[in-house]
């Protein structure tokens, strides 16, 4: 165990499984260690450093306001609050926002909207139906929406008004949605569980029936949006404008930052309904101003759909060759590796010894979430490597014991 290893051990709390790696810097799609050693990284911080690391404008726009004003409280406007706000505003549909630090918070605001508005208008509905598999965070709160029993057992009792139906079963939801029912709260794909895409005549289903019940669509694109699968929502592939929709990772390309969008249907907040004391900071909003500039000037949307397109035809050519790859799911640069075998920890292993940054989602899933600046060349060395990896975890591998997946 190294030093640092030993120092994070005494003083930190164990809530991470973390592999023996230190990283010290990074630029672009590539990070390097504490060794030295340069990898090419397709976890992009789980979907949040979309620029890559040390974006020119994204580095800049954040010293400016550091030597301006960093922290105000939200007693006060600010023009970066505000400009943000209306970008977002115009990158998706008519709404009005609320900032907070984290998608678990942003969520969280959804949940409120919804339950107020339930009050309001449904008689006191106050139900959130989810889908099984999903991941919305993990505050109480959040906990309860996400209902897998190895993020939530350990907290019980969780708060009640949630209710799961299984993925794909539009009949199973339309029962659910009854009289106690106040809106659906989906990820339009799911991450956690293994990059799982909700198909884009579903999710027009589910907006017809949340219309039809009298229900809220919340959307949660925390880790979907931002130009993640090619578009700037990965909903805008379906053509529906949700009520509510939920953002954060990318959006400040590594500075903490999360918001609630709210539709005019769902808007009922009020002075005193909700508040957060670092939510929408100026230096978060500016850091998240200059990512969308940089996402609409460097064209990094199309730049998604081109090197996720190219990274899948990879993936699909290293399972043609007979690697243990059973499926390749997702949207751009968004996309989940099915394996055959249950050696995903142990591939992402491997992986590190070939120079490339994966994430395991269990057993059998592996999860890539590279920066939206990866060029068709690092997208070629990123199968390249990967198919290194596995080929050294073949058939002869003992796979090392894992805690769930």
């Amino acid at each position: 165990m190294t030093d640092l290893a030993q120092r994070a051990q005494a003083a930190l709390c164990d809530a991470y499984a973390r592999p023996p790696l230190t990283l010290v810097g990074g630029e672009g799609a590539w990070v390097v260690t504490d060794q030295g050693a340069r990898l090419l990284d397709c976890v992009g911080g789980i979907a949040v450093n979309v620029l890559g690391h040390g974006h020119p404008g994204l580095t800049a726009a954040i010293a400016d306001q550091a030597r301006r004003l960093i922290h105000t409280s939200n007693l006060y406007r600010t023009e970066p609050q505000v400009e943000l706000a209306e970008r977002l505003v115009a990158t998706a549909f008519p709404s009005r926002v609320f900032f907070s630090n984290s998608g678990a918070e942003a969520n969280e605001a959804a949940i409120k909207v919804a339950r107020k508005w339930g009050q309001r208008h449904r008689g006191g509905a106050h139900v959130v139906v989810t889908l099984t598999a999903a991941f919305h965070g993990r505050t109480l709160a959040t906990l309860a929406a996400t209902a897998a029993p190895r993020y939530g057992d350990p907290f019980r009792p969780l708060p009640a008004g949630f209710r799961q139906v299984p993925r794909g079963d539009l009949g199973a939801l339309a029962t659910a949605l009854d009289q106690e029912a106040v809106a659906v709260l989906l990820e339009p794909i799911q991450g956690e569980s293994g990059v799982f895409p909700v198909p884009d005549e579903t999710l027009r289903e589910i907006r017809r029936l949340c219309t039809e019940r009298d229900c809220l669509l919340v959307l949660d694109e925390v880790q979907s949006g931002m130009g993640r699968t090619g578009r700037m929502w990965a909903h805008q592939w379906a053509g529906i404008v949700p009520d509510v929709m939920t953002v954060a990772k990318g959006l400040g390309g590594g500075v903490p930052i999360g918001a609630t969008l709210v539709g005019p249907r769902a808007d009922v907040l009020q002075p005193g309904d909700h508040g957060s004391t670092f939510g929408g900071g100026p230096l978060a909003c500016r850091a998240g101003l200059a990512v969308l500039e940089a996402i609409e000037a460097e064209g990094l949307l199309a730049n998604a759909r081109a090197t996720g397109q190219r990274l899948r035809e990879g993936l699909l050519a290293l399972a043609a060759a007979g690697h243990p790859i059973t499926e390749v799911r997702g949207r751009g640069l968004m996309l989940g590796v099915g394996l055959r075998r249950a050696i995903a920890p142990a591939v992402a292993e491997a992986a590190v010894r070939e120079g490339l940054l994966v994430n395991p989602v269990g057993r059998r899933t592996l999860r890539l979430l590279p920066p939206l600046t990866l060029s068709l060349q690092e997208a070629d060395l990123a199968v390249e490597r990967l198919g290194a990896a596995l080929a050294a975890c073949g058939p002869g591998h003992r796979p090392a014991p894992a805690a769930d997946g």
